[in-house]
């Protein structure tokens, strides 16, 4: 939109860089990489392009496609740092020699994702990486998130979150990652470590470990946006599964928290407030999840997110097919948190008995004495079996343990409510 147009008095600028930001970073930057080479400098000078725009646009007016002018605005940059390093060779003298080709006339279609991206992800959650390090690059250079942004939803003071990506594009740069996407016959793992970047995201994003608000809804957006991208770049079926996983959670998120933002119980919420589209989406690609030759991690807890999506309520869930379903998880994905989502199905489904049994044999095993659900599964099961002295003081156990002041709230209250009864 031209200054001269007369509808670009109606826009602020600042807004509109913040916008095409948001929608075109990973291309600009994907582009960048993939013309100069080298991952650390493209993230750098697009960063140089952002601020550039946010003097010029609002001098100058919005340019008619503002990503082709962030993109030869950031080639420029590019040029002028390969200068500053006197760095004449071959590289330089392409790059310089197609700085000048504009890209003003081409118009960038918000629906076409490239190749571009998708090597963008694969970079950023290359394993080379820790795995702090990857959701952090990956909000950053995929997600388009400013780093305040990344440091608020992280819930990291601003200078520890620049650190952390400035080490992440350093450790790229000394581990000379390729700025490509994997060969066919590497993708699939690495593919694996872009699906857990995201789950961490989004499972922090649903269940805050910390601080006041239990639902991050910044982070859980942003992470079921991305599963979207990239089940559009490689639509592999646990790819469908991630995001069929992410829908069909997300769908409960209008029920989860009362007026207060107070954690609201499976059991309490009200089903009619669930996202019904959002559970459209997430069956359909749990649908294309089982075209594949058998159900993977994130599709066989999707398909159990199915069952309570599906369902009436508590007592009309089918219990016995969520059993079944995490015993397959516990084969493909083996942990001691699967083995406690399990029990909990158990008890749902053969009694509390049943399912007190498997806790207490996983509390024995030490391997989650510090995980405060243990003891919030423990205290459910002993308040049902009316043995409320044991149920008080693992409800409060748990309370000591969570580092969410939400969750906690409402831990204190069950224990103060089971001293009641």
């Amino acid at each position: 939109m031209a200054r001269g147009d007369g509808a670009a008095l109606t826009v602020d600028p600042r807004a509109a860089v913040e916008a095409v930001w948001r929608i075109e970073s990973a291309r600009l930057v994907g582009a960048l990489a993939r013309y100069t080479g080298d991952f650390e400098l493209a993230e750098d000078v697009a960063q140089d392009a952002l601020a550039e725009a946010l003097v010029a646009w609002p001098r100058d007016g919005v340019p008619d496609n503002p990503g082709g002018w962030l993109l030869t605005t950031g080639r420029r940059r590019a040029v002028d740092a390969f200068r500053r390093r006197s760095a004449r060779d071959a590289r330089y003298a392409a790059i310089g020699h197609t700085v000048e080709t504009v890209v003003e006339d081409e118009r960038w279609d918000p629906d076409v994702i490239d190749d571009d991206v998708l090597a963008l992800m694969f970079v950023a959650c290359h394993p080379v990486l820790s795995r702090d390090a990857r959701v952090a690059l990956t909000l950053r250079v995929v997600g388009g998130l400013t780093s305040e942004e990344i440091a608020r939803a992280l819930l990291l003071p601003l200078p520890t979150l620049q650190a952390r990506i400035t080490r992440a594009k350093k450790t790229l740069t000394a581990a000379r990652v390729p700025f490509a996407v994997p060969p066919a016959d590497e993708r699939p793992a690495r593919l694996a470590s872009v699906l857990n970047v995201l789950y961490v995201i989004f499972t922090e994003g649903s269940s805050a470990t910390s601080g006041d608000a239990w639902i991050r809804h910044d982070l859980a957006r942003e992470a079921v946006r991305l599963a979207r991208v990239v089940t559009r770049l490689e639509p592999a079926p646990e790819a469908f599964g991630l995001l069929a996983l992410l829908e069909l959670t997300a769908a409960r998120f209008p029920a989860r928290t009362d007026a207060a933002g107070r954690p609201v119980l499976l059991e309490d919420q009200d089903r009619h407030r669930w996202d019904r589209s959002a559970i459209t989406r997430g069956r359909a690609a749990l649908a294309r999840a089982s075209q594949g030759a058998g159900l993977g991690p994130y599709a066989l807890q999707a398909a159990i997110a199915e069952c309570h999506a599906v369902a009436p309520s508590v007592a009309d869930t089918d219990w016995e097919r969520i059993v079944l379903l995490y015993e397959g998880l516990r084969q493909v994905a083996p942990s001691p948190v699967v083995d406690l989502n399990h029990a909990v199905a158990v008890s749902m489904a053969r009694g509390p008995e049943a399912g007190l049994r498997l806790v207490d044999e996983l509390a024995e095993s030490g391997s989650l004495l510090r995980y405060h659900p243990l003891h919030v599964v423990r205290a459910e099961l002993l308040r049902r079996l009316g043995r409320l002295a044991e149920a008080r003081a693992a409800f409060l156990r748990a309370a000591e343990m969570c580092g969410n002041a939400a969750e906690r709230s409402v831990l204190e209250d069950r224990a103060h409510g089971v001293t009641d009864r």
